[in-house]
């Protein structure tokens, strides 16, 4: 019998993987690319592919290619984890819609499944650490640290898992508990940029300033591009970016605000983030406070009070790297809260596209 061919497909595949190794994403793409010309159903091929779109930075291609080469192998773990991990932490940077968090999370709860079913406990960590990522994202961070807990069980080294953990009791408002996670974070990787913000978001809760601002300053050193310095606008500037954004809001919203007062504070309140079960995220860019519209109660002894908006003034300026992405941000607050006067829950925000 003669010796089998060489499939040409699989050397292809070699030379992506090699390539994407090097961070050569562009050679990576073309060998995956000729590799699917010859084997067109090559997993490994359409996840190189993939994988390269997304560090090229054309996501659009990339989600058409993760979804082609899922379609072929819908249970490779590789391919599951590189795909969950792009639609939850890559997406994300992108500011992307929810439901492509969700799909992350139905690719990693698969692949956490086949994992522990295939005897391998810390791939089923890692993706239980996509899970709690993309729970975070969700604003669901007590369902986040039920995963996250596997993840640390299976991957106790972890400076990934404690970071995510940090911030989910941060978003808990358990500021000691995140500050004494987040201590052991950095003990595994001092130089690791989440480790340093989410411990300066820790310390600006616990009332620390300098430390605040040496941690956030040390995120900024770390990675610039993630941790840009935030603007900082004096009381009387940021009042002038408030009335640039009203100018900007449609009309129909602007007419509802001529029944609210718009006020500024620095941060919300303790008392604001735990008068609701789970509280507030501290990160609110701002808050509805009185009675919804048409809806106020003779026998609730504060619904003479005028009705509010408030904005948080650090947490809008963290948020935004100008100032005209300031502007913007505080008109989509303000329309956003607006809907919270009109009584619209965070879910019939979100189908109207206020969220």
């Amino acid at each position: 019998m003669p010796p089998a061919r060489p499939d040409p497909g699989e050397a292809l595949v070699e030379a992506a993987g090699e390539a994407f190794e090097d961070a050569r994403f562009e050679d990576a793409l073309a060998h995956a690319e000729e590799a699917l010309r010859a084997s067109p159903r090559s997993v490994g091929a359409l996840q190189y592919r993939a994988a390269a779109l997304a560090e090229l930075g054309r996501l659009d291609e990339a989600r058409a290619a993760y979804d082609a080469a899922l379609a072929v192998g819908k249970d490779d773990l590789d391919l599951l984890f590189g795909a969950a991990d792009f639609h939850v932490n890559v997406l994300q940077e992108e500011d992307t819609d929810r439901e492509l968090v969700e799909r992350g999370l139905v690719l990693a709860r698969r692949g956490a499944k086949l994992a522990r079913k295939a005897g391998d406990p810390a791939l089923a960590g890692e993706f239980a650490w996509l899970e709690g990522a993309g729970l975070n994202q969700l604003g669901e961070s007590r369902a986040a640290l039920a995963r996250l807990t596997e993840a640390e069980d299976a991957l106790p080294d972890s400076v990934e898992v404690r970071v995510e953990q940090g911030f989910a009791l941060y978003e808990l408002c358990r500021f000691d508990e995140a500050l004494a996670v987040l201590l052991r974070a950095e003990a595994l990787d001092p130089e690791e940029p989440w480790t340093q913000h989410h411990l300066g978001l820790v310390a600006e809760r616990r009332g620390d300033a300098a430390e605040a601002r040496r941690r956030f300053a040390r995120a900024h050193r770390l990675d610039p591009k993630a941790f840009p310095e935030p603007i900082a606008l004096t009381p009387a500037e940021f009042e002038r970016a408030v009335e640039d954004a009203l100018a900007e809001i449609p009309e129909q919203v602007r007419r509802y605000l001529a029944n609210v007062a718009i006020t500024v504070e620095d941060l919300p309140t303790s008392d604001d983030l735990l008068a609701s079960d789970p509280p507030l995220s501290p990160a609110i860019l701002g808050l509805f406070r009185g009675a919804p519209y048409g809806q106020k109660v003779s026998m609730d002894p504060w619904s003479h009070l005028p009705s509010a908006i408030v904005l948080f003034q650090k947490n809008l300026e963290r948020f935004a790297r100008s100032r005209e992405e300031l502007i913007q941000e505080i008109g989509v607050t303000l329309v956003h809260e607006v809907g919270h006067f009109l009584g619209l829950d965070e879910d019939e925000l979100w189908a109207r596209g206020l969220d």
